[in-house]
C-alpha cells in the first residue's frame, strides 16, 4: 500500500473509531465538531448549542443543552435562566453500508457480492448486473439544539418558562456522560 494510499485509510480508520458512540457531554471541537458550544451576547445573554454524532439520541441532545445552560448560569454568577428560543435540527443522510463496489481492495480489486469471487479490477467488470451486488443504504441522523438563554439573579420569577439552574444541575447530573479524560 502505497502512502497515497495510507493516510486516507488511516483517516478513515480514525473517523470510524471515534464515532463508536454517543457524544458525551463535553465542548465541541477536537477531531469533530461534536459537543456544546456557547457565546455571550450580552451580559447576561447568552446562545448555547449542543451537537451530537449519529449515535446521540436527540433527547440527549436537548438535555445536555439544558445541562450547559445551567452550567454556564452559575459560572457567570447568576441563579436562573429563561429559554427565550429553543430549536432542535435533525440532519439526516443515507451512508452505502455493504454492496460489490464498496471494498478495502478497491481499486486493485473489486469483491462481487455475495458470490465469493474476488476479481482483478477492469472497467468492463465494474458494474456487471450479473455478479455486482448495488450497496445499502442506512439513514444516519444528527441532532442539534440551541438556545439564546437569559440569566437572572436571586429567586426564580413564577413563570414555568424560568429554570433554577442549581436544580437543573442536581436533577440532570445522573444523566450527563462525560468524555473520558
Amino acid at each position: 500500500m502505497t502512502m497515497k494510499h495510507l493516510i486516507p485509510a488511516l483517516a478513515a480508520l480514525a473517523l470510524a473509531g471515534a464515532c463508536t458512540t454517543a457524544t458525551p457531554y463535553q465542548a465541541a471541537g477536537g477531531p469533530s465538531s461534536s459537543g456544546y458550544s456557547d457565546q455571550q451576547i450580552e451580559n447576561n445573554r447568552w446562545m448555547v448549542s449542543f451537537s451530537g454524532n449519529s449515535l446521540t439520541d436527540r433527547q440527549t441532545v436537548e438535555t445536555y443543552l439544558l445541562y450547559r445552560a445551567s452550567e454556564l448560569t452559575i459560572q457567570n454568577g447568576y441563579d436562573n435562566f429563561r429559554m427565550v428560543r429553543r430549536e432542535t435540527d435533525a440532519d439526516s443522510s443515507f451512508v452505502p453500508v455493504g454492496g460489490g463496489t464498496y471494498s478495502h481492495f478497491h481499486p486493485y480489486y473489486s469483491y462481487y457480492g455475495n458470490h465469493g469471487r474476488l476479481r482483478a479490477y477492469s472497467p468492463y467488470w465494474w458494474n456487471d448486473p450479473f455478479w455486482n451486488d448495488a450497496p445499502d443504504y442506512r439513514e444516519i441522523t444528527r441532532f442539534e439544539a440551541t438556545s439564546e438563554i437569559l440569566m437572572s439573579r436571586g429567586e426564580k420569577p413564577d413563570d414555568p418558562a424560568w429554570y433554577s439552574a442549581e436544580e437543573v444541575q442536581m436533577n440532570l447530573a445522573g444523566r450527563i456522560q462525560r468524555a473520558p479524560r
